[in-house]
């Protein structure tokens, strides 16, 4: 009789231990979950990073053939060093076309 008096005395302070184990137990569970999450990419990060690669592509085609156009422009008003300007940067539009995408 004095044993489960005691025991049920004990029981409050038991349940504050086993919400302290479950704790311990599941925090490495929960941790490897979250580092997890830290590494792997979703769908719709990758699909927002490669978005933001092509428009940054698009944008450095764009400025290069800008300045090829103008550069082919003086050209041809007789500027001989803006032909050859013309031309590095057409081989650098084709360059950056042939890459992986």
């Amino acid at each position: 009789m004095r044993a489960i008096i005691i025991v049920v005395a004990a029981l409050p302070l038991l349940t504050g231990c086993v919400s302290a184990v479950k704790t311990v137990v599941t925090a490495p569970v929960k941790a490897v979950g979250q580092v997890a999450d830290w590494t792997t990419t979703s769908q719709d990060e990758a699909d927002r990073n490669r978005g933001r690669e092509m428009r940054k592509r698009e944008e450095q085609l764009g400025k290069l053939a800008r300045e090829r156009d103008k550069a082919a422009e003086k050209c041809r008003d007789g500027k001989v060093e803006q032909c050859q300007r013309a031309e590095v940067l057409e081989h650098e539009i084709e360059a950056l076309m042939a890459e992986p995408r």
